[in-house]
């Protein structure tokens, strides 16, 4: 038997693994000694740990590792630590680590926008709303005042936010007054970004906090630190340099449709949206093309990977190769002479993979060498000129490539729905309002709202169950709110166009989506804009009609096919802000049922929000939907409505109001 076939046999045997053009991909690349995901998943002799699964492996001293068994008494750590401590702190510490991601991202963007705005760097304030979205939040003064002297006082406030050490964060005031009150009543107010941090891996450490409630507590001070501190700053000051994003027409591929064949191929993958945003400005450059025809191409092709690929497509409409688990396939396919990563999601392997290639892979944060990449430092000051190097080191590369494995598949996707630019579509420019989306909840047109994040996984075929609970959403008219590469995987599904509504949405949710020309899954942005999600909520608490906090929402989040300690950060900060989130195949506190219960039962009482975990994603939608219908029965907004005959006293009220239902939502142009 051939490795093509042994690699299709085993891979049956992983319940798929990858899509159909990925595994072909795969098989080629193996018959040339390249070893992919698929094939390192095929051939692991052990699948999982029970005990790292479940949460209850301690490791954070010498007496250990200690291996612990719930139901065990005698399998307690050397120092006494019960499977209800261990498993409580592992998931504090997970969704620190998480967290840190985030903060750390965010603090360079602050440090860039500081710099950028002592007009130090090649980028600019474009924005001058979100300026002053931010500067308000600070309480800064704008009134006549030159935008790079507010600029300077949002940074400077922006940079203290991470070293605060008392108090708690300006983020939290975005939030409905409940909430903030409950936070403060609850004592998981953040006092500071990093402190939390500190505070987490401090009381995590050997002979500290043993108490499985108050580990929780810290994880979610922890989270809501990421969710309303950093992520929030981070998504703002991107904004304000880069401009909001905007509905932009783009294509994510279907197969790696979006690669090129007679242009140089540079693909950007991770997270920082300072060197794509080079990328993008530099590659439009007459030099760079004129380099490129001189060895024989048509030109440069940007292609995104991950949320570096969320940022390109959402600012400029630079297409979407793939998400977490196609990075490999991306340079597999032959076709690309450079892939750029910077942090987060980047796979070991990627140098190793393209060793049998011609592509160079180049790294360019500190954070995140690798072994066998070529290594180009990026920071504020030198963005742009390291591009064009990056970029003409590519060019200098197209007359090497070999045989290429492309499709023609690609699917269009409208992506850039930000708070903003849903409030435009709903109200029209002049009239920008939530209004017409709560008006459209309350008469059941829509049900409620799914939000989807996280990775996609190679546990199942990727990216099936996100788009599995995404189109039972859908169909159910549950509108569907997406990040990261959950988003994109919405996108190769054919989810993120107007007219998937026609294909796939309920009658309610489809009448609404006509009506506005919106996709019934809406693109969010990457995984650090799950903080728009946050202030999306608010409103909807704000315009009225749905409660007044999060926790009476109509709404649910899930993580179908999660990998990243990322992906749990933003989960305790949803449940921390009163919702309810899924979680897809396995949870990382399962070896303690103590600690599992609370998670998704009891700290309801005290924070408003829940986990749950499911692994079917045909229950987790239902779950959601059950969730949202348990929120509109509570509202009161599922009773049957009377009818009333309108006297003329009653008509002229109805035509003072502002309006409601479909008939407001079609004025969306205006």
């Amino acid at each position: 038997m051939s490795k093509t076939k042994t690699s299709r046999n085993l891979s049956q045997n992983c319940k798929g693994i990858a899509c159909d053009v990925c595994m072909d991909i795969s098989e080629q690349a193996e018959a040339r000694g390249v070893q992919t995901y698929i094939q390192r998943m095929n051939n692991r002799p052990i699948e999982t740990c029970l005990f790292g699964t479940g949460g209850t492996c301690c490791r954070i001293c010498s007496l250990g590792p200690c291996m612990i068994i719930e139901s065990a008494p005698d399998t307690i750590g050397i120092c006494g630590a019960t499977a209800d401590t261990v498993a409580a702190r592992n998931f504090a510490r997970m969704v620190a680590a998480g967290s840190s991601a985030h903060i750390d991202h965010a603090l360079e963007v602050a440090l860039g926008f500081m710099a950028t705005a002592r007009g130090e760097t090649d980028f600019e304030i474009k924005d001058e709303r979100a300026l002053h979205t931010m500067a308000k939040m600070y309480d800064i003064e704008i009134e006549g005042r030159d935008k790079k002297d507010i600029a300077l006082d949002v940074g400077e406030k922006s940079l203290a936010e991470f070293g605060r050490q008392e108090g708690s964060l300006y983020g939290l005031r975005r939030a409905p007054k409940k909430l903030q009150e409950m936070w403060e009543r609850t004592g998981v107010a953040p006092r500071g970004i990093q402190r939390e941090v500190v505070d987490t891996m401090h009381r995590t450490n050997m002979g500290n906090d043993q108490d499985y409630r108050n580990l929780i507590k810290q994880a979610t001070r922890v989270a809501l630190a990421d969710g309303w501190g950093a992520s929030m700053i981070a998504t703002g000051l991107q904004d304000i340099m880069f401009k909001a994003p905007k509905p932009i027409r783009s294509t994510v591929n279907v197969g790696l449709g979006v690669l090129s064949e007679d242009k140089v191929n540079i693909t950007l993958h991770g997270h920082d949206p300072l060197l794509v945003e080079a990328m993008a400005i530099v590659s439009q450059e007459p030099e760079i093309e004129a380099a490129a025809k001189k060895v024989g191409a048509a030109g440069v092709n940007m292609v995104g990977v991950c949320c570096s690929g969320v940022e390109g497509i959402m600012r400029h409409g630079i297409p979407v190769a793939g998400g977490l688990v196609q990075q490999e396939m991306v340079i597999a396919s032959g076709a690309v002479e450079a892939m750029v990563v910077d942090i987060q999601c980047i796979m070991q392997s990627l140098p190793e993979v393209a060793k049998h290639y011609h592509t160079e892979v180049i790294t360019t944060s500190d954070r995140a060498k690798i072994v066998g990449a070529t290594h180009i430092q990026v920071n504020h000051h030198n963005t742009l000129a390291v591009a064009r190097e990056i970029i003409l080191r590519a060019v200098a590369r197209f007359p090497k490539r070999g045989d290429v494995h492309l499709t023609e598949n690609k699917e269009e996707v409208v992506v850039g729905f930000t708070f903003e630019s849903v409030k435009n579509m709903l109200g029209g420019k002049f009239r920008a309002s939530y209004k017409p989306l709560n008006d459209n909840i309350v008469n059941g047109r829509i049900r409620g709202v799914g939000v989807i994040v996280g990775c996609s996984s190679p546990r199942t075929k990727a990216g099936d169950d996100i788009v599995t609970v995404a189109k039972e959403l859908i169909k159910n008219n549950v509108m569907v709110v997406a990040t990261g590469c959950a988003a994109t995987e919405c996108g190769r599904a054919g989810l993120l166009r107007p007219e998937a509504a026609m294909k796939y949405a309920g009658d309610g949710l489809r009448e609404v989506c006509e009506a506005i020309g919106m996709p019934p899954a809406l693109h969010r942005g990457s995984c650090v804009d799950n903080s728009r999600m946050l202030v999306g909520c608010t409103e909807l608490v704000e315009v009225g009609g749905l409660g007044d906090d999060f926790s009476q929402l109509p709404a649910a989040g899930c993580a179908p096919e999660w990998m990243s300690e990322k992906a749990l950060a933003i989960g305790q900060y949803y449940v921390g802000s009163g919702l309810l989130v899924v979680f897809g195949r396995v949870f990382p506190t399962s070896g303690s049922k103590v600690v599992t219960d609370y998670l998704c039962n009891g700290i309801e009482n005290d924070y408003g929000g829940k986990w749950a975990i499911e692994e079917d994603p045909i229950k987790m939608a239902h779950l959601m939907m059950e969730h949202i219908e348990k929120k509109r029965d509570a509202l009161g907004i599922n009773q049957e409505k009377q009818r009333v005959l309108y006297d003329m006293a009653m008509r002229r009220d109805l035509d003072k109001d502002e309006g409601s239902g479909i008939g407001d939502v079609g004025c969306a142009g205006s």
